[in-house]
């Protein structure tokens, strides 16, 4: 079964360029991490190292985890060019391309909300152009780009039950400290994975030293093979999001 979620467009600029409408996530993934070996390599001989079980070491590009949460859901991307400079004060002014000014605003600094760290206190909020529905019993998970350390802002994460509006709401975000400079249009600075609201129960369990280590050893014996790649050929499960 294959679901559906629309996004409904609350601008009219929206029509200027497909480019910064909502995207999969799996279209935007960071070159960083495209680019990035899959084997560990010795300077020396050029050569993969060597696991305990005699295959190539794998680095972080070969983690179906990590893979899998760089084309989960969707992003929002910025639909103009913002400018960031300091004022005379220290604070900051966002400066955007003429008829997109209402997609970034000022905050005051919001009481008892923690400021991440590297963060200045005085910081903004998207009014983002675009807002989805998804079918009955489903929510939208809205978190900052996953993994994406690299951007110079941090957006905060909600929770929203978009089978019930489909409005956009103010998003806050934090600026990195002493930046400075333009994040370009088409700068993805919103996830949102749409999941099934579903109640879970928490239940704990507890093992012997013997029984922990027999479990450590089934696991290893199942997923630490030579050439790697267990988890993807017997567990994982592929996701698809178009």
């Amino acid at each position: 079964m294959t679901n559906k979620i629309t996004f409904h467009t609350n601008r009219l600029y929206n029509i200027i360029s497909d480019s910064y409408a909502p995207q999969t996530t799996k279209s935007l993934m960071p070159e960083w991490f495209k680019d990035a070996p899959k084997f560990e390599i010795d300077p020396n001989t050029q050569e993969p190292y060597l696991n305990t079980e005699g295959g190539p070491v794998r680095t972080f590009r070969s983690c179906p985890g990590l893979l899998d949460i760089f084309i989960s859901g969707y992003v929002y991307v910025t639909p103009c060019n913002i400018t960031f400079k300091k004022n005379t004060d220290g604070t900051t002014f966002a400066k955007t391309e003429a008829g997109y000014e209402d997609f970034i605003g000022v905050r005051q600094p919001m009481k008892s909300f923690p400021t991440p760290i590297g963060c200045d206190d005085y910081h903004f909020h998207w009014y983002p152009n675009w807002a989805p529905s998804v079918p009955d019993g489903y929510s939208v998970m809205y978190i900052h780009p996953i993994n994406r350390f690299d951007l110079p802002f941090i957006t905060t994460s909600a929770i929203i039950d978009n089978d019930k509006m489909d409005t956009p709401g103010l998003m806050p975000f934090f600026l990195k400290k002493d930046f400075e400079g333009t994040i370009p249009a088409g700068t993805p600075y919103m996830q949102l994975i749409p999941y099934r609201r579903e109640d879970w129960k928490m239940e704990k369990k507890f093992y012997s030293k013997d029984e922990i280590e027999k479990r450590h050893n089934q696991q290893a014996k199942k997923f630490r093979t030579k050439d790697g790649g267990a988890y993807k050929l017997n567990v994982r499960s592929l996701k698809k999001y178009e």
